[in-house]
């Protein structure tokens, strides 16, 4: 099960935390995979890493608020290893602010980053799997994305992003059924990641928070890339347009 040998997948953000997990992830179920992120020293470790291990991988710089950039990097993959079947949206930034202070700017960027920048992957991703028939995008949301009671003070732009990411994966879900492409989405919950690190959260604030969490402690990438070999394979063929919450429990209280 969750055979993925002779597939190709690309990852964005792929150079540490949750999107290095889901690289390895997939490498290890036999796929090929394009590391993408805006260094790539850190993406040619990750490459390194995967090739150490018996995997196939290269490594581009891209950033995903750049269509041009998604346009120039996503066409060098496809050149490189012949085809694309699997797109992991996993891109993002968290910069907390109160909504009474973000500026024009701020918003614009993170709204960038974390939405423009799945969006238009996903599409340069569906055009090259509409050519196979056959296609896997998973976009990484979060718990806060609006409808299940988890907000963030300080977060007012990034869960707007990541609620409109589940908006726009129910979309492309109906648009492209057709064309042989599932996706769906991720919301993971507390995750041990280098953007949690560096958002330097409090310890009181953080046993706060596993306070809310029924296996009290906090996710590791790992447990999140689970979920993303789950839908990145056969074995998903019957899923699209849902979303997953790897959350320890935290929306079960």
């Amino acid at each position: 099960m969750f055979e993925l040998k002779d597939k190709v997948a690309l990852i964005t953000g792929a150079r540490r935390g949750m999107g290095k997990a889901h690289a390895l992830a997939l490498a290890n179920q036999g796929a090929k995979v394009a590391v993408t992120d805006i260094d790539l020293d850190e993406c040619e470790e990750v490459a390194a890493e995967i090739k150490s291990n018996g995997g196939h991988a290269a490594a581009f710089k891209m950033d995903v608020s750049n269509k041009s950039e998604i346009e120039k990097v996503f066409d060098e993959a496809v050149k490189k290893f012949g085809r694309m079947d699997i797109l992991v949206n996993n891109a993002g930034i968290y910069a907390p602010k109160s909504a009474l202070d973000i500026t024009e700017e701020e918003w614009d960027k993170l709204i960038d980053i974390n939405l423009k920048g799945e969006f238009f992957c996903a599409q340069k991703a569906a055009k090259e799997m509409a050519k196979n028939k056959w296609g896997r995008i998973i976009n990484i949301a979060s718990i806060a994305s609006g409808q299940v009671g988890v907000g963030i003070a300080g977060g007012a732009h990034y869960t707007a992003s990541k609620g409109g990411i589940i908006g726009m994966t129910e979309s492309l879900a109906v648009e492209w059924a057709g064309l042989g492409i599932t996706v769906n989405a991720i919301g993971p919950g507390a995750i041990d990641t280098p953007m949690i690190q560096d958002a330097q959260i409090t310890k009181e604030a953080m046993d706060g928070l596993l306070q809310r969490v029924p296996l009290k402690r906090i996710g590791r990438s790992e447990e999140v890339a689970a979920m993303v070999v789950f839908l990145a394979s056969e074995e998903s063929s019957y899923i699209t347009g849902a979303t997953f919450y790897v959350d320890g429990g935290w929306l079960a209280v």
